[in-house]
């Protein structure tokens, strides 16, 4: 297994804490465990789904792919995902081979030696977990499972779901974990659009409802990565889960103030937080931009927030952290509004081109992006708004409304630019013939008029 550093601020004592990890090791000569598997379903092919299969390809003779959209298996088989292309070549092979399997539905399941879940954990627009996805995949698993599989949850959800939605079921079918199935949550590590952070070098969790789930779970998930650590439960492995996403969530938030207090000095944050990041021990930065999307960082710590709300146990840090995470696309609407008015121009009149729209650079995800609530606000004060993504040929809006990536455009044109998201190996050189750029990413240097947030 391979070793890695422990990221924590507590003064370069990591090391003191490294005996408090199991890290997971295959007995010499598999002693105690059953022969190696050899097929696994994985529910739900999206953001993490799909990664997960092309991270188990060529270990296993059988890799189905179960996904309830068929407009998503379609863009599959076309390969039109955001995967590395190492990963779309594995899997236009594997798709010709047989190797790799896609269906609509849950038939195949109780053929799988490994069940893996990874279906979506959204809120909805008033920040509630929405888990119509995950209780029905887990019902669907539940109900095909048979005895001696191994299923393992790796979505993002609520501390005692495993138990919840699948142990306790299963053993009111007759099958109990530890037993006569094996059942573990591994919460997913995955960082779309980051070539850096492979699935092989990026260490995971999995806590089983015994001892024994944990090590059949761990086999599995030592096929995608070098390092595997064991924690007491599946509840503790959930909770890790949210902390992780929770921290990030707090520090983007503070990233965000801490940029508005470089703004009160004339400061540029990025300098300042690259300068504090030099500081070996006591400091995780983090930088600042128009909000935080995708499917993780807005989501995932309202499951904590809602779970805790009937017990009444304030968490009023993370609370805050939320409310800020909510209210940072409507700052920038405001400084669009604030440049527009002193260059002398009504926004009633104005033309804002958005660049870039997704969540998150070298993705076309858009799920959380702070680009939709922009465009919606600055339309509220009766802004022209267009945009330009090529990753995002449509957006659709709240109120049905769809927009079409332009491109048939001049730069002086628009009266402003909101520089959103910055795509790897695209040229924005034409964003300086722009007569305004409000730069959200506080990195855009193509155009030396900028402003920031």
């Amino acid at each position: 297994m391979a070793q890695h550093p422990l990221a924590l601020a507590i003064n370069g004592r990591e090391s003191q804490l490294r005996d408090r990890l199991v890290e997971f090791s295959e007995p010499a000569g598999g002693n105690g465990h059953a022969a190696p598997p050899e097929s696994v379903a994985i529910v739900g092919l999206g953001y993490v789904g799909l990664p997960t299969a092309c991270a188990l390809g060529g270990n296993w003779s059988s890799i189905v792919g179960i996904d309830s959209s068929p407009r998503r298996l379609e863009a599959i088989r076309r390969g039109e995902v955001d995967l590395p292309e190492a990963d779309r070549e594995w899997m236009a092979t594997a798709l010709a081979s047989g190797e790799l399997r896609l269906c609509d539905d849950g038939s195949a399941l109780s053929e799988m030696d490994v069940v893996i879940l990874c279906v979506p954990t959204p809120v909805d627009e008033d920040h509630q977990p929405d888990l119509r996805a995950l209780r029905e995949a887990c019902r669907t698993v539940v109900a095909a499972a048979g005895s001696g599989q191994t299923i393992i949850l790796a979505s993002t959800t609520f501390v005692g779901t495993t138990r919840q939605l699948l142990v306790e079921p299963l053993r009111q079918r007759g099958l109990v974990a530890g037993t006569d199935i094996h059942v573990a949550f591994s919460p997913e590590r995955i960082d779309p659009g980051n070539p850096d952070h492979r699935h092989r070098d990026t260490p995971r969790v999995v806590g089983g409802a015994t001892h024994r789930c944990s090590s059949r779970a761990a086999r599995v998930i030592g096929g995608m990565t070098d390092s595997v650590y064991l924690v007491s439960s599946p509840e503790a492995a959930e909770l890790t889960k949210l902390y992780e996403n929770i921290f990030r969530a707090v520090t983007l938030s503070l990233a965000n103030e801490f940029a508005d207090v470089c703004g009160e000095f004339e400061l540029d944050p990025i300098e300042v937080t690259v300068a504090a990041g030099t500081k070996p021990y006591g400091f995780l930065g983090g930088f600042p931009g128009p909000g935080v999307g995708g499917h993780c960082i807005p989501c995932d710590p309202h499951y904590l927030l809602w779970q805790l709300d009937p017990r009444n146990r304030p968490t009023p840090l993370i609370e805050q952290a939320m409310r800020s995470i909510d209210q940072r696309p409507q700052r920038v609407v405001d400084r669009v509004a604030e440049m527009l008015t002193e260059s002398g121009t009504d926004p009633r009149r104005a033309r804002v081109l958005l660049v870039g729209v997704s969540y998150k650079a070298g993705v076309s995800d858009l799920r959380e992006s702070p680009a939709l609530p922009i465009i919606a606000g600055l339309r509220q004060l009766g802004v022209d708004v267009a945009y330009h993504d090529p990753l995002v040929p449509h957006v659709r809006l709240r109120d049905g409304r769809e927009l079409s990536s332009r491109s048939d455009f001049s730069a002086a044109d628009w009266d402003l630019a909101v520089v959103h998201t910055v795509h790897p190996g695209v040229d924005y050189e034409w964003v300086r013939a722009c007569p305004r750029v409000l730069d959200t990413t506080y990195q855009f240097d193509a155009a030396p008029h900028r402003q920031i947030v």
